[in-house]
Parts: C-alpha cells; sequence; structure tokens
C-alpha cells in the first residue's frame, strides 16, 4: 500500500478579491502561512519522503512550507500536470461578482465543462492529478508522497475517485478547502481507499485598526 496525499495550496493574498488563476503575483496571506504551517506539523509524521507541486506561486509556497517541516528534508519537484484548471486563463484579473458579466463563456462552463477551447471536461480535469499521483506511486512505493495542486482539479479527482456523475453541482458538493487534503491509498498502481481531511483549525490574522 502506498499513500499519497492531494494538498490543496493554503490561502493566498488577494485585498482586490480577483479570480488569479495562473497570474504571477499571489503568494500565501500570513493566514495562509500559519495555516500551511500548521499543515506541516499535522503531516510531519506522517512519512512523506517525495513532494511534488504546480508551479503556480501558492502552490510552491505551500509545498516548500510542508517540506520545511518535514524530519529529513525532501525536494520540492514540479509537474505542470498539478496546474490550476486551464479555464481559468480565461477569467483570471477579473473580481469574483464581475465574472458572469464580463466572461461571457463563463456560462457554457458552466453547462458543460470542457466544450469550449481552451476548457478541460472533468474527466481531464481531475485525470491529469491522478495520473501523477499514480506515477509517483508507482515510482516510489515505498515512500508516502504528497501532491500540491489547487480546488478545481482536486474537486474534479475526487469526483473521479467516487465515480460521481460528471456535472458542476458534483464539483462543489464535495469541496476541497485551502490546505485541504485528499489522503489516497493506492495498490498496484490503483486508488483502493480515499478519504478527507480538512484544513488544520488556526487563530484568525489580527485586524490592524
Amino acid at each position: 500500500m502506498t499513500t499519497v496525499y492531494l494538498v490543496r495550496h493554503s490561502d493566498v493574498e488577494n485585498p482586490q478579491n480577483v479570480l488569479y488563476g495562473h497570474l504571477d503575483g499571489f503568494p500565501l496571506s500570513e493566514l495562509g502561512r500559519r495555516r500551511a504551517e500548521a499543515l506541516a506539523e499535522r503531516l510531519a509524521g506522517s512519512g512523506i519522503r517525495r513532494l511534488v507541486s504546480s508551479p503556480l506561486e501558492r502552490a510552491r509556497e505551500t509545498a516548500g512550507i510542508i517540506a520545511g517541516g518535514l524530519p529529513e528534508p525532501v525536494e520540492v519537484e514540479i509537474d505542470p500536470a498539478l496546474r490550476e484548471a486551464e479555464f481559468s486563463r480565461y477569467l483570471q484579473g477579473v473580481r469574483f461578482w464581475m465574472i458572469p458579466l464580463l466572461r461571457p463563456r463563463w456560462y457554457l462552463h458552466k453547462m458543460r465543462r470542457g466544450m469550449m477551447p481552451g476548457d478541460e471536461a472533468i474527466a481531464d480535469l481531475g485525470g491529469r492529478v491522478l495520473e501523477v499521483a499514480r506515477r509517483v506511486a508507482a515510482e516510489t512505493p515505498d515512500r508516502t508522497s504528497a501532491l500540491v495542486s489547487h480546488a478545481d482539479p482536486l474537486q474534479a479527482a475526487w469526483i473521479l475517485l467516487e465515480g460521481r456523475p460528471h456535472n458542476e453541482v458534483e464539483m462543489y458538493r464535495r469541496a476541497v478547502d485551502r490546505a485541504g487534503v485528499l489522503k489516497v491509498d493506492f495498490e498496484n498502481g490503483e486508488p483502493v481507499a480515499w478519504e478527507y481531511q480538512p484544513p488544520p483549525r488556526v487563530d484568525p490574522v489580527p485586524k490592524v485598526s
């Protein structure tokens, strides 16, 4: 049995409340760093010996904090297959409440993912995360590993694990929260058991008056 932790990055510094997608310049917030540190403390005794991250800054920073909390040094590898959903490139830079007004293709995306160029079907979105997990489990079957990715790819992977319908309701019915984890056990290259672990609780960041 080989365990792979599928981790969503922690909270992001986003004062303008825009959809950041694949944009640079969105590191973890103070709350995000504290939550990532709490997650690192939780995972310190899990036996993680391999860490693979999305190339985006918020994921790399989360992975680095997890790596720093492990008893033995682990280098963070980068795999583009763990990146954010491709459709977020179209949405990025816009405030959340303005998306329906300024990004009309969002309606088609919500009706059925994968119909348009630059969009991914749920099977493709979650499939690329699970493919990395399978490969990592096969390459290092005697080691526990962690992959750091993003909400939509991880929630799509969860749908595939459970064989749920591929629709927008299921994408958000079971959410992977920031710094939340899907723990997946692999046997002979296939996932055989999984559970969701909510993010660690941390005190809110005091507001500066």
